[in-house]
């Protein structure tokens, strides 16, 4: 409860929706146009945005305090990113946990037990819709060679180090990682680890900001798309 009684939590907010179309439909994600209004009455607002399937990422943290991180180039920004392992939510119908799973055993080659949501997130909500879940994963083990994901692109030149927790505390404060899921969850770690993480979320929690589990808009024209 903020201080002046208002309840802190964001929540959805549904507008008059009186157009949509897709500007540009690219391999991974689309920038549609949208036109609403804030009321019933009005004026009409347009605004662009990148349509997002949203993702999944992982916090591994292991027995001795330290925490996972891969470096990873990242063309739009021409940096190589200290980063957590991550990917979209794009196989149709895959739950969230077993896509982090995934995206876990793809990139670093390794398989954890125990699993928390850590942090909920929207990484650009004033330019898109990407909403992201990042998990708390413990319990590490490894992939067997044999069932091992063959990385290629920019995957295929990830690197992969264990640092401690409150090592990548510092690096994050003095400026030196720069992924915003990567800064969000080493904090929110350190956090969860002074607490004992007794106040971590299952990993089957609910997500209702995804957009899968948005309420519909209320519909004005008839749409474009």
């Amino acid at each position: 409860m903020a201080a002046d009684g208002v309840a802190l939590g964001d929540e959805q907010s549904p507008r008059k929706l009186l157009g949509t179309t897709t500007v540009y439909e690219g391999r991974v994600w689309d920038v549609v146009s949208e036109t609403f209004a804030l009321t019933d009455d009005g004026e009409a607002i347009t605004r662009d945005f990148i349509r997002h399937p949203g993702a999944v990422a992982v916090l591994v943290l292991d027995d001795r305090d330290r925490v996972l991180l891969l470096r990873q180039y990242r063309h739009p920004v021409r940096m190589a990113l200290w980063e957590i392992p991550a990917g979209l939510l794009d196989e149709e119908g895959e739950d969230f946990v077993d896509a982090a799973a995934r995206e876990l055993a793809e990139e670093a080659d390794l398989t954890a037990s125990q699993w928390h949501v850590l942090i909920d997130l929207f990484l650009s909500p004033g330019s898109s819709s990407e909403a992201l879940r990042v998990y708390l994963a413990r319990g590490v083990g490894e992939v067997p060679l044999t069932d091992r994901h063959t990385r290629t692109h920019e995957e295929a030149e990830i690197s992969l180090t264990w640092v401690e927790l409150d090592t990548a505390v510092a690096a994050v404060l003095e400026g030196r990682i720069h992924s915003p899921s990567a800064a969000a969850a080493i904090l929110a770690a350190k956090v969860g680890r002074d607490t004992g993480f007794t106040d971590l979320r299952p990993a089957t929690a609910p997500w209702p900001e995804h957009p899968s589990r948005h309420a519909s808009w209320p519909r004005g024209a008839v749409l474009e798309d």
